[in-house]
């Protein structure tokens, strides 16, 4: 009986594959490509060194709601379908044709999220929104944007990381994101602003609010609000960490294999100290709100 009932439920899923066939093999055909060109341009570079586990534990967590958004979910409308599908394919070709990653992405995305509208329909789209919503971190930042933010980020980590450095004694003169340092030169790049170690932290902490947390959305909110002052110290640690070996051991330890490991290093404590922080407060929150409801 047992294997009976297995036996059917492989050939319903079977019967369910081959129907959606012409839609697996044209989600494919836009998907490969361009998680290639994502691996390519931007999952290399930290700013997008997030992309993997958001795409694997993002397709995981989608595959999970499918079977209750299947019993709960009604078809989308057809006309409506069509139309954001076409416009989908249309951002996707422009993208494409003219190696706009983020366009390209988007395009992606949208026709994703379309099909997921036309098997289910919206009701059980916004019931499930957090897988939906979570995979929209894989769209990359276009770099006028990207310039946009890290223009006022790298400037305030500089000027945080110098007001701790001067004390020390240490030789520093700075203008903006420029910093000389003894006989040396630094420029605090891009990759120091904070942004990329926000949307780091932005993807790891929604998951675990998600997955591990049964939170009210005010203690989500407060969580996620803590990740914009943490990536933020995490980075003016970062710049102080690589003047001090600069000064004292030279340009080319400073910039090296030290320079990588700082990042690493300091993204991990950013994100044991997020942990921490809601281990200690979620207990103060519990209890306050134990007290209300007395």
């Amino acid at each position: 009986m047992v294997e009976s009932t297995a036996g059917q439920g492989q050939k319903r899923l079977v019967e369910q594959l081959v129907a959606e066939a012409p839609l697996i093999v044209a989600g494919l055909a836009l998907l490969i490509p361009t998680l290639i060109r994502l691996g390519e341009q931007v999952w290399s570079r930290e700013v997008g060194a997030h992309g993997p586990i958001v795409f694997a534990t993002g397709l995981w967590l989608l595959w999970r709601r499918i079977p209750q958004m299947a019993e709960t979910g009604k078809p989308g409308n057809a006309l409506l379908t069509l139309l954001v599908a076409t416009v989908s394919l249309l951002v996707y070709t422009v993208g494409r044709a003219y190696d706009m990653i983020s366009l390209e992405a988007a395009g992606v995305y949208g026709f994703g999220v379309t099909a997921l509208y036309d098997r289910f329909g919206l009701s059980a789209i916004l019931k499930n929104w957090f897988p939906v919503l979570y995979l929209a971190l894989l769209l990359p930042i276009p770099g006028w944007m990207l310039d946009q933010f890290t223009a006022p980020l790298k400037l305030l980590v500089s000027d945080l990381a110098a007001s701790l450095v001067t004390p020390l004694g240490i030789p520093l003169h700075q203008e903006g994101v420029t910093m000389t340092v003894g006989p040396y030169q630094l420029l605090v790049e891009d990759a120091c602003s904070g942004l990329n170690s926000l949307i780091g932290l932005i993807a790891i902490t929604t998951f675990y609010i998600y997955l591990l947390r049964d939170a009210g959305w005010r203690y989500s909110l407060f969580l996620v609000m803590l990740i914009i002052p943490i990536a933020i110290a995490a980075n003016v640690v970062r710049i102080v960490i690589l003047i001090l070996l600069t000064y004292y051991f030279g340009d080319a330890v400073g910039q090296g294999f030290l320079h990588a490991t700082a990042g690493l290093f300091l993204f991990a404590i950013s994100l044991l100290l997020m942990f921490m922080i809601d281990s200690v407060v979620s207990r103060f929150w519990r209890s306050s709100a134990k007290t209300e409801l007395a």
